[in-house]
């Protein structure tokens, strides 16, 4: 048999090679035939052998027996199916009409024939060629029923065969025939089944097995059939995202793009893509989320033939979970931010140096030339100790710059170390006011400080909560006009100490209070500065609060001045030290840093 299988695929035409229901139809047509045409020919000598010279009758039935081969041959060279069949149905009505015309018309047996011929259109599966068949059929019937009344036709010969026994075999031939093709019909139809349950059994295995999901959708975007992978993306039952169950789960700033992407694609007939965040049942520990982030293509669903004229345009759609990629793109959007920050802050540091360096620099080497060359400008001592005190004094502005940025090199490498001690907050507080009093007498500005004399001792670095007092003071002071006023106040909440500088000063923009804080960064415009400074002490105070676990709060507004509010624990609890698998410096800087990001958080929710 697989001989045979193989024989008969040889003979196919290429193009009904690649369809197994095109193929099953084309060896369908073509065995038949050929097997019948090779046993007629072999049982045709021996026919003559014992009939004799052959009848005109007998010449027909031979042609017919050679059609056969024929039609095959031009099926398998052509692969035209309709047109194979359509011959074959003018072959057997050829055969039937001759038949008919010699023996005498409709009266004979022949004629039987002519109602096999749209029985055999029928396995083309054409309306068309059945149509013509049909028609073929009747026209023929008819052209004998005329011709037999005209008496055109020869008188019908007598049966050879007793009790019309040649009409009877005539007849059973027909009805074998038939019969043939209804068996030929049934095989076709159980082959196209079966290959239809192949094809959705296999459609059926990928839509189960792959982790994408599918979908179709109807034309108001509702879902008709989704695949089962939608359960393990959603975590519930495909019941409950039948029709409008889906969109139901769509963020709602996201339904309107997927909307749109399936009206698209109905109307457009193109491939649309979208990204939309869904909700998602029950979150895992890998995505703890209640919205996943997925990727929709969506494209019509192509229909051939009556379908594509009757029914409502549909969409296909493939649906992706693209979670981990989005992650992916906001980490490297903030790395392009972060590296556009480090950029800009680089800028500013240049700008700023550029000016808080050389004034002081060229004052030093200024007033000591002039110490140099006393001899010719005849100082007196009076002069050189005058010029002395502002060397001394622009070096020190040098060493307090460069303390800054060791500073917040050591605490941004996580290696500043915090050195806590019991001390009196108080007593830390009036000291600073203490110190920069004089500066606020020569600005003209009112020091009031406002703290309690029964605060209690608090435990952290001493040290560090001078200087971040220091900063804040100083900066309310040179921030203020003349007659204006800065408040240093302190309190005690619950477990911590809240120290709170106000300042009558110029305010600070909205757009540049989410950046207070960042090293070397300024209000305003850097070419146009009023103030000086490098723009490091709100970055210092930030680092060191953070360092001790506490909160930096900023409200401000300009022309009507700026409250800075610290909330320091009174108990300083330090960092958790690194693990064995884990080097201290990296966790030390990891912390820094996330406790930058805690302040910064916090600088911008209280804006």
């Amino acid at each position: 048999m697989s001989i045979i299988h193989d024989c008969l695929n040889a003979l196919l035409h290429p193009s009904a090679r690649n369809d197994a229901l095109t193929s099953a139809r084309h060896r369908a047509f073509i065995a038949p035939r050929l097997l019948g045409s090779l046993v007629a020919f072999a049982a045709f000598p021996v026919y003559l052998a014992m009939r004799g010279a052959p009848t005109a009758i007998e010449v027909a039935a031979l042609a017919w027996l050679v059609a056969p081969i024929l039609l095959s041959w031009f099926l398998s060279r052509t692969g035209h199916y309709e047109g194979a069949h359509v011959l074959s149905s003018l072959a057997l009505t050829g055969l039937a009409m001759s038949l008919a015309v010699t023996a005498g018309g409709m009266e004979t047996f022949a004629a039987i024939w002519l109602v096999v011929v749209p029985l055999e259109a029928a396995l083309s599966a054409s309306r068309r060629v059945v149509a013509f068949a049909l028609v073929l059929a009747l026209s023929c019937t008819a052209l004998l029923i005329v011709l037999g009344q005209f008496g055109t036709l020869p008188i019908a010969q007598a049966n050879p065969l007793p009790g019309g026994g040649f009409t009877a075999i005539a007849v059973a031939s027909a009805t074998l025939y038939a019969a043939g093709l209804a068996f030929a019909s049934e095989s076709l139809t159980r082959t196209s089944f079966a290959l239809l349950n192949v094809e959705e059994d296999r459609y059926r295995l990928l839509a189960r097995n792959m982790s994408d999901v599918i979908t179709r959708h109807g034309r108001d975007g509702a879902v008709q059939f989704i695949s089962r992978a939608a359960e393990t993306m959603l975590g519930t039952q495909l019941t409950a995202l039948i029709g409008h169950g889906l969109f139901d789960r769509v963020h709602t700033a996201d339904r309107p793009a997927y909307l749109t992407a399936l009206s698209d694609a109905a109307r457009g007939g193109q491939t649309h893509s979208v990204e939309f965040r869904i909700r998602r049942d029950t979150p895992t520990e890998r995505r703890p989320s209640d919205f996943i982030w997925v990727e929709m293509r969506c494209r019509p669903l192509e229909r051939t033939g009556l379908a594509a004229a009757v029914s409502e345009p549909e969409v296909v759609a493939v649906l992706r979970e693209v979670t981990d990629r989005k992650v992916q793109e906001q980490a490297l959007e903030l790395a392009r931010a972060a590296a556009e920050q480090a950029e800009a802050a680089k800028t500013r540091f240049l700008a700023n140096m550029s000016h808080e360096l050389r004034t002081p620099l060229n004052a030093i080497i200024g007033f000591s030339e002039m110490i140099a060359q006393e001899d010719v400008l005849m100082l007196n001592a009076a002069r050189r100790k005058e010029y002395a005190q502002l060397i001394n004094d622009s070096g020190q502005h040098l060493l307090s710059m460069v303390n800054g940025i060791l500073d917040i090199s050591k605490m941004e490498a996580g290696n500043f170390e915090i050195a806590p001690e019991p001390f009196d907050p108080r007593v830390a507080l009036i000291n600073c006011c203490s110190l920069l009093a004089l500066k606020a007498r020569e600005n003209d500005i009112d020091l009031v400080t406002h703290v309690p004399e029964d605060m209690p001792l608090m435990t952290g670095d001493p040290r560090a909560f001078r200087q971040v007092a220091l900063n804040l003071i100083s900066n309310a002071i040179k921030f203020s006009e003349g007659g204006g006023e800065v408040t240093v106040s302190a309190a005690i909440e619950r477990s911590r100490l809240v120290l709170r500088v106000t300042d009558t000063g110029v305010g600070i923009a909205a757009d540049d209070l989410n950046r207070i804080g960042d090293p070397f960064f300024q209000a305003g415009k850097t070419y146009q500065r009023r103030y000086e400074g490098a723009g490091l002490g709100l970055s210092i105070v930030k680092n060191l609060v953070a360092l001790h676990g506490g909160e930096l709060t900023i409200r401000s507004k300009i022309d009507q001045g700026t409250t800075v509010t610290v909330a320091l624990p009174l108990a300083y609890t330090p960092i958790a030290k690194a693990t064995e698998s884990e080097p201290a410096s990296n966790i030390a800087t990891l912390s820094s840093r996330a406790a930058s990001q805690y302040q910064d958080n916090q600088v911008k929710r209280s804006a």
